[in-house]
């Protein structure tokens, strides 16, 4: 009999598909913290977590675990390297948000290059006469670089072409894989690329350094608009508020930080060119219903012996009969 530990509060979606299951047993934390749920870890044979961290000092207390299954796609949180060591399994949900995120992305290019923010403090703070400065600009007819062509860029890239923009992706995977469609242009130089954008939407995972630091926003179109709904360190966030101060970088609409959340003197939050939302790009209510239900079924699963391999990020046994 299987005992689950869910750490963060789930859609009752999810808990319900817990209470259906026979067999199983599970303590439940809602508060979203590794303290929270540090306690309960060693008594766990499965469990599901959201975006606290899970250490390798709170690995080395869950003597009984085999899977972990993350409630969403990522997994920069977890000490992946501790999982392996012991062969517990890490799971994540399957394309749950990638409509959500696009979508999220898309507003803050439309808030962003509408200069949303002042718009809305001009009616708020009797400053009518800002219109006249005429800082929002189109879309339309102007390029947009995605960077990672993954499901959410491809949905993104669609968005974009509603908008009648001219769509460009760079993804070094995808340059030796093969591109799936015609629907953008391969962008095969990132140097290049970055200095034809008008806009540019990172997708694209975190790696040892940025994707985009100094060097990068030295080669930018000068007044282009960057979005981030990626992960915070995808951009060196030092370079983008310098690029933002100089006016390289126009605007900007941020859903992820260096820092989150990020600190009262971040120089961000004063700067009203940039629209900024609380990592939340996958925090739909239908997504949140979504990432509950297949993250607890990757438990459930993975103890029927049936959990889809292509969701195992890390190579463990998953035969968890």
């Amino acid at each position: 009999m299987p005992h689950i530990l869910v750490a963060g509060k789930l859609h009752p979606s999810g808990v319900a598909l817990l209470d259906r299951a026979p067999g199983v047993t599970y303590d439940y934390v809602e508060e979203v913290s590794e303290p929270s749920y540090a306690s309960l870890i060693g008594k766990a044979d499965g469990l599901v977590i959201r975006t606290q961290p899970l250490s390798a000092p709170t690995v080395d207390k869950a003597r009984n675990l085999r899977i972990v299954s993350r409630h969403g796609v990522g997994y920069d949180s977890v000490d992946l390297s501790a999982l392996n060591k012991r062969g517990i399994a890490l799971a994540v949900v399957g394309d749950v948000n990638s409509v959500s995120v696009a979508e999220h992305a898309m507003m803050l290019l439309l808030a962003a290059a509408k200069r949303t923010l002042r718009a809305d403090r001009a009616v708020r703070e009797k400053g009518w006469n800002w219109r006249n400065k005429l800082e929002a600009s189109e879309l339309a007819g102007k390029r947009l670089l995605i960077l990672g062509y993954g499901r959410i860029g491809r949905h993104l890239a669609r968005m974009a072409a509603g908008f009648f923009m001219e769509v460009e992706a760079y993804d070094p995977f995808l340059e030796k894989m093969g591109w799936p469609d015609g629907q953008v242009r391969p962008a095969c130089e990132l140097d290049a690329a970055l200095g034809r954008a008008d806009a540019i939407s990172v997708h694209a995972p975190k790696g040892e350094r940025p994707l985009i630091g100094a060097r990068e926003f030295g080669l930018i179109k000068r007044g282009a608009v960057l979005i981030n709904t990626a992960r915070g360190g995808v951009v060196d966030e030092p370079a983008l508020i310098e690029a933002l101060r100089t006016g390289t970088v126009a605007a900007a609409g941020l859903d992820v930080f260096d820092q989150e959340p990020p600190t009262p003197d971040n120089p961000l939050l004063a700067m009203d060119q940039v629209i900024l939302t609380p990592h939340i790009a996958g925090l739909t209510a239908e997504c949140g219903e979504r990432m509950a239900v297949s993250s607890v079924r990757n438990v459930l699963d993975f103890f029927e012996g049936k959990i889809d391999p292509t969701l195992v990020v890390n190579g463990a046994e998953i035969n968890g009969e």
